[in-house]
C-alpha cells in the first residue's frame, strides 16, 4: 500500500507549534522506518516551493523540499490525463478545492488509493481514503 503524502504534512512538522504537528512527525518517522512506501506529486512540491517563498522563507523552503524528495522518492508528474480527471472530479464532487483535485487525479491515474492530509475533502473522493493522522 503506497500512500501519497500531501503538503501540510511535511510543513506542519516545518512550521510552528501546531496540534498537527505531533501526528504529522509521528507519520513521517513512519515513512522514514518503511512502514508505508511514499509517494507525492510534483504539485505537492510546487505547493511547498510556493508557500515558502510567498513567506520570504527560501532557506526553510530549500530544507523541507530536499528532505521531502529524499524521504519520497516517487514523485508523479502531473499529466493532461490527471487535469482532464481533475476537471471531472470538480464537475461531479463538490467540497474539494482545484488543487485537491489535481492531486486525487495523480493518485487515481496511479492507482494510489491512501493519502496522508489533514485535508478532510479528500475523503469526498470516491476511491480514496484518508490515512488516520490523530
Amino acid at each position: 500500500m503506497s500512500v501519497f503524502i500531501d503538503s501540510n504534512i511535511p510543513m506542519y512538522v516545518a512550521g510552528r507549534d501546531h496540534p498537527n504537528r505531533a501526528p504529522a512527525l509521528r507519520f513521517l518517522e513512519a515513512v522514514r522506518a518503511g512502514r508505508f512506501p511514499a509517494c507525492t506529486s510534483a504539485e505537492v512540491l510546487q505547493e511547498i516551493l510556493f508557500r515558502y517563498c510567498g513567506l520570504g522563507r527560501t532557506d526553510l523552503m530549500a530544507r523541507v523540499y530536499d528532505l521531502f524528495v529524499e524521504l519520497c522518492p516517487a514523485v508523479f508528474p502531473v499529466t493532461l490525463a490527471d487535469t482532464d480527471r481533475a476537471k471531472s472530479i470538480l464537475c461531479t464532487v463538490s467540497g474539494v478545492s482545484a488543487r485537491d483535485a489535481v492531486h486525487a487525479a495523480v493518485m487515481l491515474n496511479n492507482d494510489v488509493h491512501d493519502i496522508a492530509t489533514f485535508d478532510r475533502g479528500f475523503e469526498r473522493v470516491p476511491g480514496l481514503q484518508r490515512v488516520a493522522l490523530d
